[in-house]
C-alpha cells in the first residue's frame, strides 16, 4: 500500500488541487453544459463516458474484476451517489447558481452524522459535534431566507426554492448511498468498481431523461461550444482526475484530512461562478456559507484531535 512518507510531495499536491480546485469548479461546468444539454442527457453521458473509459483503463492494467455481488452493490450505490445525488444537482441548477448549489451540498457532513445509526452513541456524546450539527442547520436557514429576497428577481426564481430542496434531498441520497458501499465491502480494484458505478448513473440518468422527456426537444446541433467545455471537463477532470485522486488519497491519509475538501469545494464554487459566470452573491447567501463551513469544522474537530494525538505518540 501506498505511503505518504515514500509518495512524492508534488504528486500529493497535485492530488489536493484535483479535490479541491477541480471539484469546486464542476458545479460551474455543470452550469455551462446545461447551455446546450439537458440535465439528464448531460449527466448521463458524463458518468456512461467515464465508466466505460475507467473499465477501459482496468482491464488494461490487468486488475481484478468484481463479481456478481460486488456488480450489485456497486450498481446500486452508483445510482444513489451519482443519479440521486449529482444528477438532481445538475437539474437544480437550472433554476440556482452554481454557488448555490454548492454551499447546499456543503452539508453532506451533517447528513452523515443523522444517518450513521451505527455512529449514533459517539457522535452524539460529543458535544463539539452536536454543536456543529446545531450550528450547520442555522446555516441552512440562512440559505433559505435568502429566497425570499430574491423571489421576484427572475421569471425562474418560483423554482428556486424547490431547486434548492432538491439538492439537500440530493446530499442525502449521497450519503445513503456512501454508508451502502461503506457497509458492503466489495472486491476487485477501485478503479474497476468506480467504472461500474459511474457506467450504471449513466444508464439510471438516460432512463430518467427518457421519462422526462428530455430527448425530445434536444437537438445535439445546437449545443454551444460552451456546453461541450463543460461536458469535457466535467468527464476527464471531474469524474476520472478529482474522483480518482480522492480515491487515492484516502488509502493512504487520514480521511478526516481528505475531507477537509468539503470545506474549499463551496469556496471554489462561488468564487468561480462569480468571476467566470457573473452569478450574485448576497450577504445571506455569504453568511449561510460561512456558518455551514463554522459547523463542519466542529463536526471534525474530534477527528483532528485524533490525528493530533496519533502524530504526537
Amino acid at each position: 500500500m501506498t505511503s505518504a512518507s515514500s509518495t512524492p510531495r508534488w504528486l500529493i499536491i497535485l492530488a489536493f488541487f484535483n479535490i479541491y480546485v477541480i471539484w469546486g469548479s464542476t458545479y460551474l461546468a455543470v452550469r455551462f453544459g446545461l447551455q446546450g444539454f439537458p440535465p439528464f442527457i448531460l449527466s448521463g453521458i458524463r458518468y456512461l463516458t467515464a465508466g466505460i473509459l475507467l473499465y477501459l483503463i482496468s482491464r488494461a492494467r490487468k486488475e481484478e474484476q468484481p463479481d456478481g455481488r460486488s456488480i450489485r452493490i456497486n450498481v446500486i450505490s452508483g445510482i444513489l451517489m451519482l443519479v440521486g445525488g449529482s444528477g438532481m444537482v445538475a437539474w437544480a441548477e437550472q433554476y440556482i447558481t452554481s454557488g448555490q448549489a454548492a454551499i447546499l451540498i456543503a452539508t453532506e457532513p451533517f447528513w452523515f452524522l443523522l444517518l450513521d445509526k451505527k455512529r449514533w452513541s459517539f457522535y452524539f456524546a460529543n458535544k463539539s459535534i452536536i454543536a456543529g450539527l446545531l450550528i450547520g442547520f442555522v446555516g441552512i436557514i440562512l440559505f433559505f431566507q435568502w429566497q425570499d429576497q430574491t423571489q421576484l428577481a427572475t421569471s425562474s426564481s418560483q423554482y428556486a426554492f424547490i431547486a434548492s430542496l432538491v439538492v439537500l434531498v440530493s446530499a442525502v441520497f449521497w450519503v445513503i448511498g456512501s454508508l451502502y458501499s461503506k457497509t458492503n465491502a466489495f472486491s476487485a480494484s477501485v478503479i474497476a468498481n468506480a467504472g461500474i458505478q459511474l457506467f450504471a448513473a449513466g444508464i439510471g440518468c438516460f432512463l430518467l431523461s427518457t421519462l422526462t422527456h428530455e430527448w425530445s426537444s434536444f437537438a445535439i446541433r445546437n449545443v454551444s461550444w460552451q456546453a461541450w467545455s463543460g461536458l469535457l471537463f466535467l468527464i476527464f477532470m471531474g469524474s476520472l482526475a478529482a474522483y480518482l485522486s480522492f480515491v487515492w488519497l484516502i488509502t493512504f491519509l487520514p480521511p478526516a484530512l481528505v475531507s477537509t475538501h468539503t470545506y474549499v469545494n463551496p469556496v471554489v464554487a462561488v468564487l468561480f461562478g462569480w468571476i467566470l459566470a457573473n452569478e450574485t452573491l448576497s450577504l445571506l447567501q455569504l453568511l449561510a456559507l460561512v456558518v455551514i463551513l463554522i459547523g463542519i469544522l466542529l463536526i471534525n474537530l474530534p477527528s483532528y484531535r485524533s490525528i493530533r494525538t496519533t502524530k504526537a505518540k
